[in-house]
């Protein structure tokens, strides 16, 4: 899935065709641009607005929909995906895989986990139905200039190094942490200021109790540990209900207490806290 950025309306003043003096030029109308709209209000344009057009993602094998949509005053996109599928046994490219799921809902449940650890990297998703169809809507990122795949093939280095280890610590941990088999290079996006996002999570959320491979967790922002250990039934429940079962919130939990446990066996040198370029300050407003 590839994003584009948000067009702002500009207007200019037109230029005259003669000269006019100076004393006679009205000073030029100072043009702002409006505000980027918060994850609520993004929330709720994915719920509600309208879909003007669709066409099919250029990249991914989930028949993802890339929709333009409007309410009457913002016009934005979406990814629209609308994958149940369910497999007692399932070959990828990785192997075989048991108990196989590709699920629109862990799009949801993702972003919503996401905003219980405190992360701001997953873009908004909402259930909604298209074509008769349960459906995740997911806001289409803005200002991305690349994917992971097209960073590697071109051997582009990031501006901040620090930054951007920083930055893929957390998508290691969060990746542990819902079991995610999918998180190939063209589900890692950056944009113009070189924040990375996760995107698509629908093969996410398995019923392992261990992460594959927790000794590649090397380093954990403070934040984010310290919300991991107040994770709980309860909240999971509360807030992912809708779109993980009991036994999926179960082996999470699971997954949670080794990740803990592998993080605090580092010591206090594996804790960081993640600190952005000046150039990178968020566009989005927080809830």
């Amino acid at each position: 899935m590839r994003h584009l950025a948000l067009a702002f309306l500009v207007v200019f003043a037109t230029q005259p065709a003669f000269a006019q003096p100076a004393a006679a030029v009205a000073p030029a109308a100072q043009v702002t641009a409006a505000p980027a709209p918060t994850l609520a209000e993004q929330e709720q344009f994915l719920r509600t607005a309208r879909i003007v057009k669709t066409k099919g993602a250029k990249k991914g094998v989930t028949a993802t929909q890339r929709a333009t949509m409007s309410d009457g005053t913002l016009t934005h996109d979406a990814s629209i995906q609308t994958v149940d599928i369910s497999a007692a046994r399932h070959e990828t490219t990785r192997g075989t895989e048991l108990n196989f799921r590709d699920f629109w809902g862990y799009n949801v449940a993702a972003y919503r986990l996401g905003l219980m650890l405190g992360l701001d990297s997953i873009p908004p998703s909402v259930a909604r139905r298209y074509n008769a169809k349960e459906a995740s809507y997911t806001w289409w990122i803005d200002d991305v200039i690349m994917d992971e795949q097209a960073r590697t093939d071109n051997k582009t280095s990031p501006p901040d190094s620090a930054y951007w280890r920083a930055q893929n610590d957390i998508i290691r941990v969060f990746d542990a942490l819902i079991a995610n088999t999918d998180r190939n290079q063209g589900n890692v996006l950056i944009d113009k200021r070189w924040k990375v996002w996760m995107i698509d999570h629908t093969r996410a959320f398995r019923l392992t109790e261990e992460p594959k491979n927790p000794q590649a967790i090397v380093r954990c922002e403070r934040s984010l540990f310290a919300k991991l250990k107040t994770l709980d039934k309860a909240s999971l429940k509360a807030e992912l209900d809708a779109h993980l079962s009991s036994f999926e919130m179960d082996a999470l939990l699971k997954r949670r207490d080794v990740i803990v446990a592998r993080i605090e066996s580092l010591g206090p040198s594996a804790f960081y806290e993640l600190r952005r370029p000046a150039a990178t300050t968020p566009l989005r407003d927080t809830k």
